[in-house]
């Protein structure tokens, strides 16, 4: 098939130039050095070239990382069913090049509403409560964002970034602080994890939460006895500089996680952990803990017992420290995170980042862009909204999105769902007294899926881990790609491609980026050296298998062969050209922005 006309490339170049602000005789060049066919960028930074992996012991049990080889792409089959044609690499065509974050867990490690404690009665139930990392969140995000910046052209077939999307789980505690914060490092302006001012104030910092990595002195606690080392200036570094992001390299997508939706993504928001967390007092002791913030949950606790537990914490109960009042820190209602999505930059955009005003006026929680001409995405809300870390789909969502497949379906569209929980872990159906609206579970989402070839991938997070998952039906299916996390080693996230084979199949490509960091922690105290301490902190977490959480070589980088739903001719060389085009003039700017 033939693509642009000389005359259609020069009017094309000349529109985006004129609508990007960038002089034709700057932007026509750039866009003419990239095609729809644009050779492979080998220098991209993924784990194509490099891997980071545990090394040896350095004191005690715990390890430090080193770099190893890079891993090529793994063929699956599970869905074609058949051997492919060698001959698609010669004639493959990129469709969308998409970025894929899930899980980041922006953490105000400071904040009064954090019930780190908790880990000391069960650190297998309790473990988000409390990662020797937290501090560093901001700094692990940041790094990540700049690695969807240094893979913004695909290292297949440099094909421009179209779109990023976030699968939920941004804001660690349900704090209005960690939302935006999560929101300005995507958007790329400069963001502060000095929560409480010039000094940390937290359980790492305090002598007496021995339970917790206190990383000046962490002896005398299961840290120090593992062999966490002694950094000393680690938490004030961790606040001392803000991080300048250098944001997303396309427009990007949200929905909500479980995080998003309940207190440590499993409970209801209590009056106590509202005033808490804006609130001058943190606890350091399980048992204070345990008294004050979690008495909202008791069955028996009535207003006037919630009330005098309050007035308690204020006065000064045991095992609270007084610290700096924040009331950024106020936790979110649940149209508050749409609602801050439309508080963002007109660059890389869409405002709403999927959310629409059609969303804030009827709460509906879930949405439908299309990425490109061709590829239609579905954003959904999994979340229960009464207890439990696991998701559903309830009815209502269930019945829409059926409707749009159809018409996805009859229109020729390629279809992309997103949403936080995956398909093991769609069967919570926790209801309230008096809810009768029906929530579906895997089995049956997934036969909806199948029932629309259309669908040729489900993206989604939750589990904190690389895995990839064939769905099949007697002519075809799709695959479900789940991304790791940036809190849980290997703080890893994605890059997924759709390629045309021009053969009557499809590939969807699949390739782990690590964060941008250097594997071995550097001493400058900047937010990269930062991040790769967390990272290494994060591979050394005894209660877990770190490790198992990079998935096998089939579930890391893959080509995921399924057949083409529909005859692709009828998306036109001079088609994706054009697409192609707009997305690198989009590219060119975000790179004179980051320059500057």
């Amino acid at each position: 098939m033939a693509g642009l006309t000389r005359r259609q490339f020069l009017a094309r170049a000349a529109v985006l130039a004129a609508a990007a602000g960038i002089e034709f005789d700057t932007l026509a060049p750039y866009l003419s050095a990239g095609s729809a066919n644009a050779a492979p960028l080998a220098d991209i930074p993924t784990t194509l070239l490099q891997t980071i992996l545990q090394g040896g012991i350095r004191e005690g049990r715990y390890r430090t990382l080193v770099t190893g080889p890079g891993e090529a792409h793994v063929p699956r089959l599970d869905v074609l069913r058949a051997k492919p044609a060698a001959s698609r690499t010669a004639s493959r065509r990129s469709l969308l090049y998409l970025g894929h974050l899930s899980d980041l867990h922006v953490i105000d490690a400071q904040s009064p509403g954090r019930i780190e404690p908790m880990i000391v009665q069960d650190h297998a139930a309790w473990g988000s409560a409390f990662h020797p990392h937290d501090p560093m969140s901001v700094h692990t995000t940041a790094a990540m964002v700049k690695a969807f910046s240094d893979a913004r052209y695909s290292p297949l077939t440099g094909a421009p970034m179209s779109a990023a999307i976030v699968t939920g789980d941004s804001a660690d505690m349900h704090s209005h602080l960690e939302l935006r914060w999560y929101i300005d490092l995507m958007d790329g302006l400069t963001v502060s994890a000095a929560s409480a001012g010039s000094t940390y104030e937290g359980v790492q910092a305090w002598a007496e939460a021995v339970w917790a990595y206190r990383p000046v002195d962490p002896a005398g606690g299961d840290f120090g006895d593992y062999g966490f080392p002694t950094l000393p200036t680690l938490l004030d570094e961790a606040i001392a500089k803000p991080v300048a992001s250098v944001g997303l390299p396309a427009p990007w997508y949200a929905v909500y996680g479980n995080h998003d939706t309940l207190l440590l993504g499993t409970f209801d928001l209590s009056p106590q952990l509202r005033a808490m967390a804006i609130g001058g007092q943190k606890s350091y002791t399980l048992e204070a803990t345990a008294s004050s913030a979690l008495t909202g949950y008791a069955a028996t606790g009535s207003a006037l017992q919630q009330a005098g537990n309050a007035l308690g914490m204020a006065l000064g109960r045991s095992g609270f420290k007084t610290v700096s009042a924040n009331p950024s820190r106020r936790l979110f209602e649940q149209r508050e995170f749409m609602a801050e999505h439309f508080a963002t930059q007109p660059t890389p955009g869409p405002v709403g980042h999927g959310f629409s005003r059609h969303n804030l006026e009827t709460g509906e929680t879930w949405w439908m862009n299309d990425l490109s001409p061709h590829i239609r995405a579905f954003g959904l809300d999994t979340c229960n909204q009464v207890a439990g870390p696991d998701g559903a789909v309830p009815d209502v969502q269930f019945r829409w999105l059926e409707r749009e497949l159809e018409k996805a379906q009859s229109q020729k569209k390629l279809a992309l769902i997103f949403s936080h929980h995956n398909s093991l872990t769609l069967e919570n159906r926790a209801q309230r007294p008096g809810d009768t609206e029906a929530l579906h579970g895997a089995e049956e989402f997934v036969d909806l899926l199948l029932r629309y070839p259309v669908v040729v991938g489900w993206l989604n997070g939750h589990t904190h881990l690389n895995q990839i998952l064939p769905h099949t039906s007697a002519t075809g299916g799709f695959w479900e790609i789940t991304t790791a996390s940036c809190i849980d080693f290997p703080q890893q996230q994605q890059v997924v491609e759709i390629i045309d084979n021009r053969d009557g199949t499809l590939s969807l490509f699949t390739t782990v980026l690590d964060h941008a960091s250097p594997a071995v922690p550097g001493t400058s105290g900047t937010y990269l050296d930062l991040a790769s301490r967390s990272r290494e902190f994060a591979a050394n977490d005894w209660a877990e298998s770190p490790v198992m959480r990079r998935g096998s070589p089939l579930d890391r980088n893959t080509e995921l062969l399924l057949p083409a739903p529909f005859d692709l001719s009828a998306i036109t060389d001079a088609a994706l050209e054009a697409q192609h085009m707009s997305e690198r003039a989009r590219i060119f700017a975000y790179e004179n922005r980051t320059d500057s």
